[in-house]
């Protein structure tokens, strides 16, 4: 199984770049971390958001494919960390890739929310989007150790 994180955006700082990297090169090969970056869509004279936010669906569907879903909005399920292990546990033993989506500035299309097989929140928070990697790739990485039994994990046992 392969972790697929496709957010819009790019040109995000070193210490994004370098937070995400150590998550991801932590992630053992049988749940590879790879991140797909797409741009975001530009408004322009008559382009409003909503046409942006079509715009970077039909992008962000593209990248998904055939992957299990998992879209990052702040109307999501939120979960423990033990529950989002449950969740990890489920997708290694479907065997699908699975793409998690952080959406743009203006947030996510409708359409892409629909063909979402989970709508998850990190936090009711708002967080900039690429703190929202760093945060994204930790929690996979910290799921994962709770599955193996790894000391990076040391909070409460269920």
């Amino acid at each position: 199984m392969k972790l697929r994180i496709i957010a819009v955006g790019h040109k995000m700082p070193a210490w994004v770049a370098e937070g995400y990297a150590e998550y991801a090169k932590r992630m053992p090969r049988e749940a590879a971390m790879e991140l797909i970056e797409l741009k975001p869509g530009k408004r322009a004279a008559g382009k409003g958001g909503e046409q942006v936010r079509a715009a970077e669906a039909a992008r962000i569907l593209e990248a998904v494919g055939s992957d299990l879903l998992v879209a990052l909005d702040e109307r999501g399920q939120q979960l423990t960390t033990l529950k989002l292990a449950e969740k990890f546990k489920g997708w290694l033993a479907g065997g699908r890739d699975v793409a998690l989506v952080i959406g743009g500035a203006d947030g996510l299309h409708p359409a892409v929310k629909e063909r979402a097989d989970w709508l998850w929140s990190l936090t009711p928070l708002t967080l900039p989007h690429g703190m929202v990697r760093v945060l994204l790739a930790e929690q996979l990485y910290r799921a994962w150790s709770v599955i193996n039994n790894h000391p990076y994990h040391r909070g409460e046992a269920g």
